[in-house]
């Protein structure tokens, strides 16, 4: 076998893209490689129709924010898309990323509630949130001719006397397009030295002697076998993690399992009715949703063109990835998992409640679902859109929401498992994998780092005028509006 790389890069989706990027800053002379089993990168979870392009940064989501007193989750998940907003900036800057309105446009984040309690809710997280920073800006209203005015598609032919409603909004919000973002990131990576593979499938990860890892692979076209040694390895494969981190036999993976699913979308592309709603308006979940499942109705921009989105619907498949294997759910089940499992599925009845009538519903059901947003709504405006799968994460007898890193006792291996807020927090996580997987090199790093992302290592929203100063200049670079 050839010399070992410096570090293998499995699963070509932004959180390998990121991770790439910060290490080529802080080691250029490391040799990287990138393995992806699709023809092209960004094709599962980092293209923009299989996720919501959110920028995650609790200005609209609720379930951040469950107890409306407490915002402490919601300044964090905040904290951490500034970091990458930081990043963005310093990439776009350095000629590494085109011009910002190919991957990012400002989106006002609004949130719309309907119902007494819903409305006393929101009202309540708004007294809280304005104190805050980073959400100073935020806008509150019960007034139909105010929300009209925010996004007139959810006031058209609603009157107050039905049912009491609420909003806020936040304009400094943004749409995200994370498969282009993905693809200049890597197509930078390739010109500087990294070989980014495609049709290249990771099947096994093994240990050896010397302390590397031996990465077995197969080539999906003619399926011809192959085999690298790396030092270090990132498993940054969406669902497909779980698979082969457990193949690598580390301790760390024990117990843990995923709950795959999927989602669909109403898009519609009319001009007449994109024209009219310009925001990411979210609301409250359903009984037994999980997170990604919150409905809203979005703006969207993908290479330059404007769409609509609702949903997401969720939909049930064993597959991990949208192009997965049938087997999936079942290939994952160990001994030290199949507790864990049994135990999530008997707790969550809820869930499996919401699984099943979401599966139940036809078109006509779907578009009633958005009618309660957008009145108007009409049958044949709106066509279904398969959205990306989610591997929920399962560990301890929960079901667990957001991201985890999941990293070998010595730092050699390491993988991502979940889902939101995901790519919008890439450039935290990454961060924090580096201090994980690299604790020697820290102080050495910590300059490099600091010149792509000037608030490295400290907070914004305890520091108003400096979180101000911060979020102008990213805001300015990435023509952002606040």
């Amino acid at each position: 076998m050839s010399e070992p790389v410096d570090v293998v890069l499995i699963g070509g989706g932004i959180m390998s893209a990121t991770l790439g990027t910060l290490l080529k800053h802080l080691q250029p002379d490391w040799k990287i490689v990138v393995l992806e089993r699709l023809s092209e990168v960004a094709e599962e979870s980092s293209n923009a129709w299989n996720n919501a392009g959110t920028g995650h940064s609790a200005l609209c989501e609720l379930n951040y924010m469950p107890d409306p007193s407490d915002p402490a989750k919601a300044v964090g998940i905040n904290e951490q898309f500034q970091e990458s907003r930081e990043l963005w900036t310093s990439l776009v800057e350095r000629g590494v990323l085109d011009a910002p309105k190919t991957f990012i446009n400002p989106t006002p984040h609004m949130t719309f509630v309907r119902g007494e309690k819903d409305v006393a809710y929101l009202k309540a997280r708004y007294e809280t949130l304005k104190k805050q920073p980073l959400f100073s800006t935020i806008e509150y209203s019960e007034d139909s001719r105010v929300i009209n005015e925010w996004a007139p598609l959810l006031m058209d032919k609603r009157r107050k006397a039905d049912e009491p409603f609420a909003a806020t909004r936040v304009t400094a919000g943004t749409d995200v397009d994370f498969g282009s973002l993905t693809r200049q990131l890597l197509a930078h990576l390739g010109e500087q030295g990294v070989d980014v593979l495609t049709n290249i499938e990771a099947k096994k990860l093994r240990k050896q002697k010397d302390g590397t890892w031996k990465v077995s692979y197969r080539h999906s076209l003619g399926r011809t076998p192959g085999e690298l040694n790396a030092r270090f390895v990132f498993v940054g494969a969406g669902g497909w993690a779980i698979k082969l981190l457990q193949s690598s036999g580390i301790d760390e993976i024990k117990g843990y399992g995923v709950f795959p699913i999927g989602g669909q979308w109403l898009k519609t592309s009319n001009p007449a009715i994109v024209a009219r709603h310009k925001a990411k308006v979210y609301s409250q979940a359903a009984v037994g949703a999980p997170p990604m499942s919150v409905p809203h109705l979005d703006t969207r921009v993908v290479d330059g063109e404007t769409s609509l989105l609702f949903g997401p619907f969720a939909t049930f498949s064993p597959k991990f990835l949208k192009n997965g294997h049938w087997w999936d759910i079942i290939a994952q089940v160990r001994p030290s998992n199949l507790f864990s499992m049994l135990k999530v599925g008997a707790t969550n009845l809820d869930l499996v409640k919401y699984l099943v009538s979401e599966l139940a519903k036809t078109h006509k059901r779907k578009v009633d679902s958005l009618r309660e947003f957008m009145p108007t709504a009409k049958d044949a405006d709106w066509e279904l859109l398969n959205a990306g799968q989610r591997a929920q994460v399962m560990h301890g007898g929960q079901l667990k929401f957001g991201t985890e890193v999941v990293a070998a006792a010595d730092g050699s291996i390491a993988g991502l498992l979940g889902a939101s807020p995901g790519a919008s927090t890439a450039a935290s996580i990454m961060l924090g994998l580096l201090k994980t997987c690299f604790p020697d090199r820290t102080a050495e790093w910590e300059p490099k780092l600091r010149e792509l992302i000037p608030s490295y290592g400290e907070t914004l929203n305890d520091r108003p005028e400096v979180a101000k100063k911060e979020m102008a200049i990213t805001a300015d670079a990435l023509s952002i509006a606040l």
